[in-house]
């Protein structure tokens, strides 16, 4: 994503917004200024604007972020260009829901949360609109990772989950594809992370020829943790076009980031029980395995 910043100077002054936007970041013309501000992605005084008329005001500061949400966007304006937009998103399952949680098996390409560029035609977003109540989110996983989260209904299940996650105490595990042949005698890796503590313990499931399948169990959560323990140990997770190879050296190339939440276990918010649920590789991985068993040892 590319995010930019300018002070308004006096030049500018009682100019519209989409107007000083395209004179002033390299690239955007006013038509795509215009989308920008509707989807979300243009900050005032730290404060998300979305009406492009808005006239400018000298020593206002703008904030411009530019990514794949206005890539994907239709480019027009208004309720119908953004409900066109929601319409080409790909669609969720909901698990388990109640009055304190909802469980959502999530596909790739969907965002779990509002970002800096787009408080719209995420998870968590289409979630408050079809619940009609405030959504609030607990935990992400990246766009193009699929699998299970949970989100909380109440803002009391929100801080108890929160806490869950911040003490460890929730179960995770992902399933992930890595290329070449996983050293049996790696059970963990504690590595830190942006100078953060990171601990990832690693099960192998099946040796497919050019790669590995294995279950990835978090102890931490630290951002792209799995991705990035398993790009140190040389053993990249396959699809992953930021810390590793795109594709394995031979067989099939995997549709999209080889890598899936498929357990997720915690305690209820309200109630003593413990809840865990579990989700088999989506369709995508699925096919796209099945493909690489073909080619190589079980």
């Amino acid at each position: 994503m590319r995010k930019e910043s300018f002070i308004v100077d006096t030049n500018d002054g009682g100019k519209r917004l989409d107007q000083t936007l395209a004179k002033r970041i390299s690239g955007l013309s006013r038509r795509q200024a215009r989308v920008l501000v509707d989807i979300g992605g243009v900050f005032v005084d730290g404060t998300r604007v979305k009406v492009a008329s808005r006239p400018l005001r000298p020593g206002q500061r703008i904030e411009v972020h530019v990514g794949g949400a206005f890539e994907r966007a239709t480019k027009a304006v208004g309720q119908s260009a953004r409900t066109r937009d929601a319409a080409a998103l790909p669609s969720f399952r909901i698990v388990h829901e109640d009055d304190d949680v909802i469980v959502v098996d999530k596909p790739p390409g969907l965002l779990t949360a509002p970002t800096p560029e787009s408080d719209r035609n995420n998870l968590a977003d289409m979630l408050t609109r079809r619940a009609g109540l405030r959504i609030l989110v607990v935990h992400r996983i990246d766009l193009h990772t699929s699998g299970l989260l949970v989100f909380a209904k109440t803002r009391i299940a929100n801080q108890v989950l929160s806490e869950q996650f911040r003490r460890h105490d929730v179960e995770r595990a992902y399933l992930a594809v890595v290329g070449g042949v996983f050293p049996a005698d790696i059970r963990s890796l504690a590595a830190p992370i942006r100078g953060r503590h990171a601990l990832t313990h690693f099960e192998i499931e099946r040796v497919l020829g050019t790669a590995t399948i294995l279950r990835c169990r978090l102890e931490t959560g630290r951002t792209h943790q799995i991705r990035i323990h398993c790009r140190d140990l040389g053993h990249p997770v396959l699809g992953d076009q930021l810390y590793g190879q795109k594709a394995p050296a031979t067989g099939p190339h995997p549709p999209r980031l080889a890598l899936h939440a498929a357990e997720l276990g915690f305690k209820h918010p309200r109630r003593s029980e413990r809840l865990h649920f579990n989700s088999p590789w989506p369709p995508d991985l699925a096919g796209w395995l099945a493909h690489l068993a073909s080619d190589g040892p079980a």
